[in-house]
């Protein structure tokens, strides 16, 4: 998963692939990004099996990750060589840091693990993957953009859509590590017994740390995301 043709990268946060944050992540959706194959989920008391495997189904595809720069098409005349070369450049402005500690909260209508308090660390990394990386995407298609519009955006981040690619970055980026796709079609019993088994897998690991960036890929329209390099912060 290295050369060209590809069709669409992402920069994302995810933890390092030997760390128990690794190993929770993949557990919970089901999924491992890294060696390309599913896992049993955990059973969890008041999830269903069958449950818990259609609400996480969205954030499965992507592989656990919080998203840095959303997934993109390269531009006319840049590989992924190139792509990872501006990375690595990227990576070696930064220091690892330990992150804040992880809370389960609800965003709209899914569930994710969000830092308790702000990092002005994971923003301004965040920042920089968008505006140092976006002369390497292509721009978005008319048919892109209205499909993001299509969601509802406020004038500020359809602004952002316009400039940089995606709605949710600089101002509006909110880090967040997805556990579910939509909720809105749950039992209401499921959403707290998700909440409830998410702070249990997750409440007791040790502090995360965001020494790492990862690329990943979508091989082809429409499939499963793949964990293509880690790349060190400060190397």
């Amino acid at each position: 998963m290295t050369s060209d043709p590809v069709h669409r990268y992402a920069v994302y946060f995810a933890p390092r692939a030997d760390s128990a944050w690794w190993r929770a992540g993949r557990r919970w959706l089901g999924r491992c990004a890294s060696r390309l194959e599913p896992l049993p989920q955990a059973p969890l008391p008041g999830v269903p099996a069958p449950e818990l495997h259609r609400l996480t189904k969205a954030p499965r595809r992507y592989g656990w990750h919080a998203t840095l720069k959303a997934p993109f098409a390269l531009a006319p005349g840049v590989d992924v060589k190139r792509l990872r070369a501006g990375l690595r450049g990227l990576c070696e402005d930064f220091e690892p840091f330990t992150m804040p500690a992880l809370k389960v909260a609800m965003l709209d209508d899914f569930l994710a693990l969000v830092p308790e308090v702000g990092s002005r660390a994971i923003d301004e990394v965040a920042a920089a993957c968008v505006t140092r990386l976006h002369a390497l995407a292509a721009p978005l298609t008319p048919f892109e953009i209205e499909r993001r519009r299509a969601g509802g955006l406020t004038r500020e981040e359809d602004a952002l859509l316009l400039r940089w690619g995606y709605p949710f970055v600089l101002e509006r980026f909110r880090f967040h590590l997805s556990l579910t796709g939509t909720l809105r079609d749950a039992a209401p019993s499921i959403v707290p017994a998700l909440a409830d088994a998410a702070r249990h897998a997750f409440g007791a690991l040790p502090a995360c740390r965001f020494d790492t960036i990862s690329l990943f890929a979508e091989p082809k329209p429409g499939a499963d995301f793949v964990l293509v390099e880690q790349m060190e912060l400060g190397a």
